[in-house]
């Protein structure tokens, strides 16, 4: 059964949640992450949030919380090791 999303986040609200979790020592709950941001959001659109987080590969949603996985500094070695290939060439 499809689940009919009534409300989409706004950028600003998805990079709110992406800095909250980046900036976690520890896994956090939903209710964590709610309090942590700088303004309240409605669950459903934390959740629509966190499931694309979840599928773009950047957070993990594990018993003890949900937590950063992403590794930036890979992603700008690849982008650098790519841009000499391509002038190499």
């Amino acid at each position: 059964m499809a689940r009919q999303i009534l409300h989409y986040p706004r950028l600003d609200t998805v990079l709110n949640v992406e800095e909250v979790i980046k900036k976690a020592k520890e896994p956090l709950s939903k209710n964590e992450i709610d309090r942590r941001l700088p303004k309240k959001i409605m669950r459903p659109t934390l959740n629509v949030i966190l499931n694309y987080l979840e599928k773009s590969g950047k957070i993990a949603q594990l018993k003890e919380g949900i937590v950063w996985i992403y590794a930036e500094d890979v992603s700008k070695k690849l982008k650098s090791k790519l841009k000499r290939a391509v002038t190499v060439m």
